[in-house]
């Protein structure tokens, strides 16, 4: 068969769909590349700031105090290699910066000070962490402790929550700090609320349903604890989307109006109307704009002074959560994944609609509360993982290339049906004269008739393969979508980032390094389970105009012998707690960093992730029991002559047995031979008595 036509310099050839030819593409050198562009195709000066930024050295790095400077500036990549000199850790793993909490909550605070400061409202601000969103002992801990000068305290919304929240704020919360008891509750949970203010705890227990009211009465009457009591109530506003669906008045949670009316009568009733402190609300969480915030704080603070004005002895309103993270960058209220302002524009629009209400109504201010999460934990931490191979096509030429000779060894494939010559003669016409839109035509028909010989027995194996080839080469080709490319990466979905799968949240997701060159493909990732919805193909867009995801994420090509480190950033809440152990990956490593002068930094906290024992054990499976089990056979293959000596056998049962202390994740650049050490791990003595026994 003749060479095929515009084969030499194809590379600089792209198919253009509209009139079905190709066209001449435009160099794009990576010389005129810069970190500055970088920043603009991956949104970071959007969803990254202050925080995050590209350093001269076209790396990843983090400002972990929010600063405009590059003094604090500290390098990801540097300190993934930092972690990884000792041997005993390596990505995937999370490291957190509990600087970057600090920065929160002050922010935070920060933003309600001013916000009161310039309404003269006569009230204060006290915020709480809702632990639901990052239960991880240091997260709480270094929250409680940074926010105690703001008696910042915590919200429970569970019993394991309610012990860990009584147990932190004992020993690090400042006397004024409050436990907000949400959630359901039986007489157990209103024991442990109840007794804690005995421990010098500011607990609240806040009914979610009308009948609580009556077992938290019952339990402070046997334990002789007089309950401070807050409402939640059921508004009417809400917002769309799917963080919207437990507010309004079909909410989940909290009180209808006549409910909230029932509650204060009865306590009036029995002269406990000054246990009545505190009215909660949420109107969802990622509120996306001010306007439906103003609405429903509003709605909120008057029914406060309705409350107020009956006698109860009312001091805080709890606004909930709903302080949203702008995700993809956009600052826009339009966009599901961002809202449309500051933390500062969101406590001025609280402090305000508090305030109006209250002169209204000639009500004193409360102290107004916050129960922010998501804005709180989000940024603190960043999920580093490993890109480890990729589906990526050979470039044109090399295509084409293949592909004639694909068509040349159908051509000479004997007894061949007239109809696929045919077929392969058109084909080859038109890739010659440059045809390819009626090509892949062609192709296509040639695959399916090829499909259709083989199931009747007519064809054999190579020859479809050969068809199927031919016709995968043109469609890439031929179809733009078709170039993207799958990288691999060694990360589970379900367990790093649920919500991606779950609710199609798109989080920023960055290489770490080589940012000062032009990333020239477009990829979607592919994780380690073997569950097709294991998959990310939605992505910050590159354009900062444009709200829709994109569905591709631009990345480098892989080099040998040099990792490939992406990071995914916004994640520090929800993500650890709500992850799966779909096919038994568990925990990632974590890592906590802090920052020291010019930039340098200290590595103070390492926490290993789940081995294959934890997970085991997770599922009911006892590790002791099956390495007794494993021992038992390998003994009996050795007396089977399964193994060529006991050496063998050693080495053998040094493997599995060592496999129960290695990470759940892959680590590629470890090999080892089945002779020698057990990998990951000191080697394991495994000359046992029952090999003795056995006479071995």
């Amino acid at each position: 068969m003749p060479p095929l036509a515009c084969v030499e310099g194809c590379q600089a050839l792209s198919f253009d769909t509209l009139n079905g030819s190709f066209a001449l593409d435009i160099d794009k050198s990576s010389a005129n590349w810069s970190p500055e562009k970088s920043m603009g195709l991956y949104r970071i000066n959007g969803w990254g700031s202050p925080y995050f930024v590209i350093n001269k050295q076209g790396n990843m790095a983090v400002r972990p105090h929010g600063s405009a400077s590059h003094s604090d500036e500290i390098d990801l990549v540097e300190v993934l290699q930092k972690i990884q000199e000792g041997g005993e850790m390596a990505p995937p793993l999370i490291i957190r910066f509990p600087e970057i909490l600090r920065n929160r909550i002050e922010t935070l605070q920060g933003g309600f000070n001013t916000a009161i400061l310039l309404r003269g409202y006569m009230g204060s601000f006290q915020g709480v962490f809702p632990i639901k969103c990052n239960p991880d002992r240091f997260v709480v801990e270094d929250i409680v402790k940074f926010g105690r000068s703001f008696s910042f305290g915590l919200e429970a919304g569970s019993k394991p929550e309610l012990v860990m929240a009584i147990a932190c704020m004992s020993k690090l919360a400042s006397k004024n700090a409050l436990l907000i008891c949400n959630g359901y509750k039986d007489a157990e949970y209103m024991q442990l609320a109840l007794v804690s203010r005995r421990l010098g705890i500011q607990s609240v227990i806040v009914l979610e349903e009308e009948d609580e009211l009556d077992l938290v009465l019952k339990t402070s009457e046997i334990l002789q604890v007089q309950p401070v009591i807050g409402v939640r109530a059921k508004l009417s506003t809400k917002h769309g989307g799917h963080w919207g669906e437990t507010s309004g008045d079909k909410g989940k949670f909290g009180l209808s109006s006549f409910q909230l009316l029932r509650v204060a009568q009865k306590l009036k009733k029995l002269e406990m109307m000054e246990c009545l402190q505190l009215l909660h609300f949420h109107i969802g969480s990622q509120i996306p704009s001010l306007s439906i915030l103003k609405e429903g704080v509003s709605e909120a603070a008057h029914i406060y002074c309705e409350l107020s004005r009956m006698g109860a002895g009312m001091k805080y309103l709890d606004v909930g959560g709903g302080l949203g993270v702008d995700y993809d960058g956009s600052y826009s209220s339009a966009s599901k994944m961002s809202v449309g302002y500051t933390t500062t524009e969101y406590a001025e629009q609280v402090v305000n609609a508090v305030a109006d209400a209250c002169a209204v109504k000639n009500v004193n201010p409360p102290i107004i509360c916050c129960e922010s999460g998501r804005g709180l934990v989000s940024h603190h931490s960043v999920l580093c993982f490993q890109a480890m191979s990729t589906s990526q096509m050979p470039d044109h030429s090399e295509r084409l290339s293949s592909m004639e000779q694909d068509l040349r060894a159908l051509f000479e494939m004997e007894s061949l049906p007239q109809e696929l010559m045919a077929l392969l003669s058109k084909i080859t016409h038109l890739v010659r004269v440059g045809d390819f839109a009626n090509a892949v035509a062609s192709a296509k028909h040639l695959k399916q008739e090829c499909a259709r010989l083989f199931k009747r027995g007519l064809l054999n194996l190579e020859v479809r393969a050969l068809a199927d080839r031919v016709n995968e080469i043109l469609c890439h080709i031929s179809n733009p979508e078709s170039q993207i490319t799958t990288y691999n990466i060694n990360l589970s979905i379900f367990k790093s980032i649920p919500d991606s799968w779950a609710i199609g949240q798109i989080f920023p997701i960055v290489p770490l390094q080589t940012l000062d060159q032009e990333p020239d493909v477009q990829a979607v990732l592919s994780d380690l389970t073997c569950d097709s919805d294991g998959k990310i193909c939605s992505f910050v867009g590159g354009d900062a105009h444009e709200k829709k995801a994109a569905q591709c994420l631009h990345l480098h090509k892989l080099q040998a012998g040099r990792p490939y480190y992406l990071g995914m950033f916004l994640g520090g809440a929800y993500q650890e707690i709500l992850g799966s152990m779909h096919n038994l990956f568990g925990s990632t490593h974590v890592v906590h960093i802090l920052g020291k002068a010019e930039g340098s930094f200290q590595i103070f906290r390492e926490l290993p992730g789940q081995t294959i024992s934890n997970v085991l054990r997770a599922m009911q499976h006892d590790p002791a029991n099956m390495t007794n089990d494993l021992q038992a056979r390998v003994v009996s293959a050795l007396q089977e002559g399964r193994f060529k000596d006991q050496t063998e056998a050693t080495a053998t049962l040094n493997i599995i047995f060592s496999s129960f202390s290695s990470y759940t994740y892959l680590a590629p650049d470890r090999h080892f031979s089945s002779h020698t050490e057990a990998p990951f791990c000191k080697p394991t003595p495994v000359i046992h008595e029952s090999l003795i026994e056995a006479g071995i």
